[in-house]
């Protein structure tokens, strides 16, 4: 017989899998999903259980409350910029696109200072128009302002010039979008949006 006390320590405390469970405890993958089952212990659903063995070591990222109000105000423009500027149709990872550098290391510190995302974690693309400079310039250029590794960005989308004005003076370097891969955080920053949204739809209701 296992324990209750035993698999929640292992499956809900250390969120182990239950083939890491299984090979811990030296018995079969069937004798773990019985007493789990038996002990009504809720097992995770798929995309939980995917989430966990891309993560084995538990989340990568860690929110950290402001304390002071310079931590409180970076906190409120990360929302503030992912709200305004950021894609909200994957639901797999944060991503922000903007033609400004000091925009997006804004938003890189806000995820690097509040969520404990390494700089490494970060993933770039960058679409640029045909007539500017050389796709590998651009990269160093977006790289240098940054503080990145080139090796961090995605192959360059290249697309046809944009007609003159003020937009394609705006974009002479390209438009660059950040990119952190990771479900849950993207959840998390996407719930805390929402309650604010619903603070201001409510109180504009009234």
């Amino acid at each position: 017989m296992l324990s209750k006390y035993q698999l929640s320590l292992l499956y809900v405390g250390k969120e182990y899998s239950v083939p890491r469970i299984a090979k811990t405890l030296s018995t079969s993958e069937g004798k773990i999903n019985y007493w789990l089952k038996k002990h009504g212990i809720r097992k995770r659903n798929i995309s939980e259980a995917l989430y966990r063995s891309h993560n084995p070591n538990g989340d990568p990222y860690k929110f950290v409350p402001a304390r002071t109000s310079e931590e409180a105000f970076l906190d409120g423009l990360g929302l503030g910029l992912f709200w305004g500027e950021g894609t909200k149709a994957n639901m797999n990872s944060i991503r922000l696109g903007n033609t400004d550098p000091s925009l997006i290391r804004a938003f890189m510190k806000f995820l690097e200072e509040r969520y404990t995302v390494p700089k490494s974690k970060f993933r770039f693309g960058l679409q640029i128009f045909y007539d500017h400079a050389s796709s590998r310039k651009l990269v160093s250029w977006w790289a240098r302002n940054l503080g990145v590794k080139t090796t961090q960005f995605f192959s360059p989308v290249i697309t046809p010039s944009v007609s003159g004005g003020t937009y394609k003076k705006k974009a002479e370097h390209g438009v660059l979008t950040v990119y952190v891969s990771n479900t849950k955080l993207r959840g998390e920053i996407g719930n805390r949006i929402e309650k604010l949204r619903s603070i201001y739809y409510d109180s504009g209701a009234h």
